[in-house]
This record gives C-alpha cells, sequence and structure tokens, in this order.
C-alpha cells in the first residue's frame, strides 16, 4: 500500500508540474500511468506468491518531452515497479535520449537519437511498461521474456531511425549500438550460469535492427528484427568461475493484421547462445531456443477487446522435450519449455482508464523466473493462471 500511495502521489506531483508554460517550456508535454494487478496461480510463482493470490504487481511510470528547437526533442521516463522477487521494488530511468531529426520532408525522416534508448525488439518491446499498449495483461512469455526484462528493454549507446512513404506502403528502419542494461541483474545471472555467485555481469558493445512495413497506415505490418548482445562475466575471488563470455543474437518474425473489428498477430523468434572462457564448470557451449505465438483479437464494441492466444518457448530447439536435458542433469524436462493457451478480456471503461482479465492454461516451466521458483524439483508441470490489471493514464 505504501508503494502504491508513493507512486500516486508522484503521479500527482508531475501532471502539476505539467501545467506550468513558459516559452519553449510550451512545448513540454507530460504523460503517466499507474497500474495494479493481481495474479492467482494454481501451482507455482508467477509475481509473488501466486499461489496463495498476489498483489504484488505494480507498475508506475511518468514521461516528460520538450522540444527546445524544431528538429531536436529531450525525452526521458522514470518508472517504478514492484514484480514479486523478480522486481520487489525497483525505481529505474527507463529512456533518458536527445532525438535530432536531421532529414524531414513530405516522404519521410531520418535522425538520430542518443541516451538510454528502447530497444525496438519485435512489435510491443518499446512500450511493454505501458499496459494500454500491450495486448493482454502479460505480454507473450515466449518472446518477451519478464524474468529478463531489464536485458532486454533498453541500452546506453545511439540509434538511427529512418522512415520512408510510398504508394504501396510505409518503411522503418532502426539500427542501433551500445551497451545493454540489465546484464548486472542477478536473474540474467542465474539463466546463464546456473546460480547465484559472488561475481556479475558486464555489458559489453551491442548491436540492433529492425526493418518494418505497413500498410494503409497500420491495417497490416510486417518486421524483422535483429540484435547481438554480449557481456563478460566479472567473477570475485571465490568464485569458481573464470572470467568468461556470453552472447545472445535474437531473429525475430513479425507479423500482423489489425482490422477495425479483428487482428491477427504473430511471431517467430530464433536466439542463439553462446557461452565461452567459465571454465570447467561451464564448458563452453551454444544452444538455439525457438519460440512463437498466434493470437486473435475481436472487438464486439470499441470498448471491448476479446483476446485469445498460443504462445510456445522451446530452451532448446534440438531438444523440445527437455528428455536430453533431464538425462544430463537429473532436473525436470518441463524446465526446458512451455505452452501457454491464453484468453482475455479488455474494457476500456474511459480513455484514460482500463480493465482487463485473463486466463492461463500453462504446460511447462520454462519461463518461470529462477527467483520465484527457485527449486526446479518442485515446479509443477500443468499449471494455471487467474490474473486482474486496472490501469490508468494522463
Amino acid at each position: 500500500m505504501k508503494q502504491l500511495l508513493t507512486a500516486a502521489v508522484f503521479l500527482g506531483w508531475s501532471s502539476i508540474c505539467g501545467a506550468e508554460e513558459q516559452g519553449w517550456l510550451g512545448t513540454a508535454q507530460i504523460h503517466g500511468f499507474l497500474s495494479q494487478g493481481f495474479v492467482l496461480t494454481s501451482a507455482n510463482n508467477f509475481y509473488g506468491d501466486s499461489e496463495s493470490g498476489s498483489l504484488d504487481f505494480t507498475e508506475a511510470g511518468v514521461n516528460l518531452s520538450v522540444r527546445p528547437y524544431g528538429p531536436l526533442m529531450l525525452a526521458a521516463q522514470g518508472v517504478f515497479r514492484r514484480v514479486g522477487r523478480i522486481n520487489p521494488n525497483e525505481f529505474r530511468l527507463d529512456y533518458a535520449l536527445a532525438d535530432y531529426a536531421f532529414w524531414s520532408g513530405t516522404e519521410g525522416r531520418a535522425g538520430i537519437m542518443l541516451g538510454r534508448v528502447k530497444n525496438p525488439l519485435g512489435f510491443y518491446n518499446e512500450t511493454r511498461d505501458v499496459a494500454f499498449t500491450r495486448p493482454t495483461i502479460f505480454l507473450p512469455q515466449s518472446i518477451y521474456f519478464d524474468r529478463t526484462r531489464n536485458f532486454g528493454l533498453a541500452s546506453d549507446g545511439f540509434q538511427f531511425y529512418g522512415e520512408y512513404s510510398t504508394n504501396w506502403g510505409d518503411w522503418f528502419l532502426r539500427l542501433g549500438a551500445g551497451w545493454p542494461n540489465g546484464t548486472k541483474d542477478k536473474e540474467f545471472e542465474r539463466l546463464v550460469i546456473g546460480g547465484n555467485f559472488p561475481g556479475r555481469f558486464e555489458p559489453r558493445f551491442s548491436y540492433i535492427g529492425r526493418l518494418s512495413y505497413e500498410l494503409q497506415g497500420g491495417l497490416i505490418r510486417l518486421a524483422l528484427t535483429g540484435a547481438q548482445v554480449h557481456s563478460r562475466y566479472d567473477p570475485s575471488r571465490s568464485n569458481p568461475f573464470q572470467a568468461g563470455d556470453a552472447t545472445i543474437a535474437p531473429v525475430i518474425f513479425s507479423a500482423q493484421y489489425d482490422g477495425e473489428k479483428f487482428s491477427l498477430t504473430g511471431e517467430y523468434a530464433l536466439r542463439f547462445s553462446e557461452v565461452n572462457n567459465f571454465g570447467r564448470l561451464l564448458p563452453d557451449m551454444s544452444v538455439t531456443s525457438e519460440s512463437y505465438y498466434l493470437q486473435a483479437g475481436y472487438r464486439p464494441l470499441p470498448s471491448v477487446e476479446l483476446v485469445a492466444r498460443y504462445d510456445v518457448f522451446f530452451a532448446d530447439r534440438d531438444d523440445t522435450s527437455g528428455r536430453k536435458f533431464a538425462a544430463l542433469t537429473g532436473r525436470p524436462r518441463h524446465t526446458r519449455f512451455a505452452r501457454d493457451w491464453t484468453v482475455g478480456i479488455r474494457w476500456d471503461i474511459t480513455n484514460a482508464f482500463m480493465v482487463r482479465a485473463e486466463y492461463h492454461n500453462v504446460d511447462g516451466t520454462g519461463w518461470l523466473a529462477f527467483s520465484e521458483s527457485p527449486d526446479l524439483s518442485e515446479r509443477q508441470r500443468h499449471w494455471h493462471m487467474f490474473a486482474l490489471l486496472a490501469s490508468f493514464r494522463f
């Protein structure tokens, strides 16, 4: 409750400050959001102690943008998240950038962003914190992992962008390079080396790019995303591992049809992962994971949307059943995959207030966070999840 009150005061104070307009400050825009969720699972914890019903799901943020002069925009967003044991109480600078459009014309524009910039991964990564922009309460976990959310969210560096309109559609290009955030999170460490040790991962210079196409103002959207993310492990003296390197290279194919009442969205991803030089306890190896989802939405009323989705994740595309992993490690094979059937409903009560409800039927535990379900042997393969969310924006 204390965290909710703090977030509400923060939002209110920011909206009051936004009322002042003086000179070039008249170009300033302030927006924000506040969301509170409830999660109940039949087994396995997700977003707190969800087997007993969890309210440990709070998101709040304020963003500000201003134009000192025409082609230059400055923008930043601060976010508070309380998400179970993954992010117990986290305040973070979500993004902070200078956006300079060095070319703008009737056919398009081009520019560069410098600072902390959101990573253009798939359709939803750049706006995933804002509940109004997500198709469901939880994004498809096969593509947009919540357990390592910070790792894929943003990078400190630069991004070039270009937009070009033609008679047969619009093209968008994003190319970026920099140092990824989130490599120091313990959840990322557990994912790579299987435990929480005294050392930590440091980001290394990485690359990302996305090419997308839209027809008829977004009726049809296609996108191809690629990245190569590097990090290096810095062990302490008491650490059994050596100073190793980890590389993750995702490739994501995205497609969407978004009509007046009906929408259909699908994304398919391959993630090429390598670890090297960690020593005898973690031999050099490479693994390719595979994931995809297909999602349908229907709007019987302008303010109501029904959603259904099938979401699949395999930690190793050469061992989709997890049997090889189980034979080698003795751990449950269902920790290497997850198949999730989801149905949900969204109701926009007003333009500023929204409520949602959804149900998940899950086979597998492949995308559960280690911090919330640390004992792999206690995870239940077949489980159900019910979630509610209320969200406000200004």
